[in-house]
């Protein structure tokens, strides 16, 4: 049996998610959360002007649609920088 082998079988195994916490996965849980509050707290009508045409809309609508954007937006430039 190899040090590795022979320690988790000492330890009574080794849980697979025990490193499944890091600080960035905890800060974007924290972000997420954050982000559902801010949401969740504006849900009357504002106006919201764009170069288009001025709408009149839930705030929450509004967030949402930006954080989707920005996410997708990590995302692809995530995906781009591992290859």
């Amino acid at each position: 049996m190899s040090p590795k082998q022979a320690s988790r079988a000492a330890g009574g195994g080794a849980s697979r998610t025990a490193g499944a916490l890091t600080p960035g996965r905890i800060a974007m849980i924290a972000v997420a959360v954050l982000t559902l509050v801010l949401v969740f707290e504006n849900t009357r009508e504002v106006e919201i002007r764009l170069p288009a045409p001025e709408s009149t809309l839930p705030p929450y609508v509004a967030l949402l649609a930006t954080a989707l954007l920005g996410t997708g937006c990590g995302y692809r430039f995530a995906a781009r920088r591992r290859k």
